[in-house]
């Protein structure tokens, strides 16, 4: 029956009727609206076989069924707020959700897509299409094919993930890596979601269905033709306009357009700088010159300040040698301190030249980094752009009126300020030294080192011994601030004195008493021998006399047998006396004379050998 008739069967008995019967000129609308189906039914109108076969021909061309779940391709007719119409030349037009072309934004009509058939009739009656699934079906198939030709394809960026993108390409979730949006650090990803860019697919993993795509890949290709086209055209000093790619300590990085260039933090600006930072900053387009590149052409050089006039050149004529200038401290050397006069122009104040003292400091004594100074120009070399400053120069020089302030014999006060084997340096004044030999340390004590009677920042009493006042030289005494106790020792250990002591050493060739804190004598091994024949040991005290005193070599020797042998010479000399005097008394002969002195003599020999 006609009611059982599907669509399709309808709509192809409809349009075999109309090639059958209608005139080359007859509209085919015109004709369905006019034909009779009912005598067609009943069999009043009749079709030529041909022209069915014709027919049928045209519908497996030209219409779609809409029971297969093949992809069609559709045409956009008409767009509304929400939903797209397709006609698919089917029964009735289909209709599909806009957020299924989130990815082409542009979407209008007359475009052609790719759809589904989702839902035949819903209850409305109404096709429903789907372009996401069409689209799903196709994309791996387009995905494969992009990848093998290497071809560019659109993508709809979605969101940002980790690490990257994610990018909808055909259908297709694709990942785009951080790395791979662009040639330069890319700090704002959200600056690229919900817009659509072109690609390249440069991955596929079929077993995880993964795709990883990039933008890179695309500029690269670019700047690749780029790239070559400015190497080809390189020169030293052409000036190109490139922009900031990236900062670091030592340099910046421009990029030339595709060839990518250093500035050496030494060719940023003609002023000393801690860090690029302060002079560029990212993204920034700045003019630069080409100094220098290698055969390859693939390390350039670049200057920023080449660009500007030398400061040196643009240094005033009227700064001249023995002007006063001021500047701000910009670096700081053990030797000295650099001081920028003008932006560009520096000037070295060696260390000699912060004091007239001639005990050299570090710099760090003077001045700091970022101080403001004034100074006075030394020397001024224009052509090699140097200069040299000097602080010390603004006072008065402290040895115009030395001998004024400092005349031989004087004393005064200084500070420790230095140690030699030789002696102390002691500074009486800024710029005013002195060096106290170690022999005009002390009257008594023997020193080895300087160091064993004073230390470096003590303060000493001095009195001034020679002055070189075209030397710049000062000899000076700390003995001599005070009276020499040998002079009075010269007296109390005169030869010949004798005085008690303890032995306070014993060494190989004899010992050590000392009669105070300053004397030390010395007594040789044979005057150590006592009246019983014994020697003297560590500890012993006895009586010594003194048998040598030089106040000069502050050398004192004593001897302890010396008093009892001076002692038997006295008794000897007073035996002989009496015996004299008897004899002279008694009157005796020549001969008994000579018997008794025999006899004296004999026992005196007598008793030497006893001892």
């Amino acid at each position: 029956m006609a009611e059982e008739k599907t669509n399709a069967e309808v709509e192809a008995t409809t349009e075999a009727t109309q090639q059958a019967v209608e005139t080359p000129q007859q509209d085919p609308k015109e004709f369905l609206e006019n034909f009779n189906w009912e005598k067609y039914e009943q069999g009043i109108e009749r079709v030529d076989d041909s022209k069915l076969k014709e027919f049928e021909e045209l519908v497996a061309e030209n219409f779609v069924d809409t029971a297969d779940e093949e992809v069609v391709e559709g045409k956009v007719v008409y767009i509304t707020d929400r939903e797209a119409i397709i006609d698919i030349n089917a029964k009735s037009e289909g209709v599909i959700s806009l957020n299924e072309f989130r990815y082409n934004p542009g979407l209008k009509v007359g475009d052609k897509v790719e759809v589904l058939i989702d839902i035949r009739e819903d209850k409305s009656g109404q096709l429903v299409l789907s372009h996401r699934k069409a689209r799903t079906i196709m994309a791996w198939d387009r995905v494969n094919a992009a990848h093998d030709k290497e071809e560019i394809v659109s993508g709809f960026v979605k969101c940002r993930t980790k690490g990257g993108m994610i990018v909808d390409v055909f259908g297709i979730e694709a990942f785009l890596p951080g790395s791979q949006i662009d040639v330069k650090p890319i700090r704002d990803y959200d600056q690229y979601v919900n817009k659509t860019m072109e690609f390249k697919v440069v991955k596929i993993n079929h077993e995880f269905k993964n795709v990883v795509v990039s933008h890179k890949a695309l500029i690269e290709a670019d700047i690749e033709e780029q790239k070559k086209e400015i190497i080809s055209q390189l020169e030293k000093g052409q000036v190109l306009e490139g922009v900031v790619k990236n900062i670091t300590s030592y340099g910046v990085f421009i990029d030339l357009g595709g060839v990518d260039g250093l500035v050496h933090i030494t060719d940023l600006s003609w002023s000393r700088i801690n860090h690029p930072n302060e002079v560029v900053e990212l993204d920034q387009k700045l003019n630069v010159v080409i100094l220098d590149f290698d055969e390859n052409k693939s390390r350039i050089q670049l200057g920023l300040k080449q660009l500007e006039k030398h400061p040196w050149e643009a240094l005033s004529d009227e700064i001249k040698i023995g002007d006063k200038v001021k500047g701000k401290v910009v670096v700081i050397a053990d030797y000295g301190a650099f001081i920028e006069v003008v932006e560009g122009v520096e000037g070295l104040i060696h260390v000699s030249e912060m004091s007239w003292s001639t005990h050299l400091r570090s710099a760090q004594d003077f001045v700091k980094v970022g101080d403001e100074v004034e100074a006075v120009v030394l020397t001024l070399d224009r052509e090699d752009r140097k200069m040299s400053l000097g602080i010390k120069q603004l006072t008065p020089d402290p040895w115009t009126d030395i001998t004024t302030k400092y005349p031989v014999g004087s004393k005064h006060k200084g500070i420790v300020r230095n140690f030699t084997n030789f002696g102390v340096f002691v500074e009486l004044e800024e710029g005013i030294d002195g060096l106290i030999y170690i022999s005009d340390l002390s009257w008594t004590k023997k020193i080895k080192h300087p160091s064993e009677f004073t230390n470096v920042g003590d303060t000493l009493e001095i009195e001034v011994l020679e002055l070189d006042v075209d030397g710049r030289k000062l000899s000076l005494g700390h003995k001599q601030t005070t009276e020499n106790p040998w002079d009075k020792y010269e007296t109390e250990f005169a030869l010949g004195t004798v005085h008690t002591a303890t032995i306070s050493d014993v060494v190989d060739k004899g010992a050590t008493i000392e009669f105070n804190e300053d004397i030390t004598a010395f007594i040789p091994q044979r005057h150590l021998e006592k009246e019983d024949g014994k020697k003297l040991g560590k500890g012993d005290e006895a009586e010594f006399k003194i048998i040598e005193f030089n106040k000069d070599f502050k050398r004192v020797v004593a001897s302890h047998t010396a008093i009892f042998r001076e002692e038997e010479q006295r008794n000897v000399k007073a035996a002989v006396k009496r015996q004299a005097a008897s004899a002279d008394e008694a009157k005796p002969t020549l001969g008994d004379a000579n018997d008794a002195l025999q006899a004296l003599k004999d026992k005196m020999e007598a008793d030497s050998k006893k001892k």
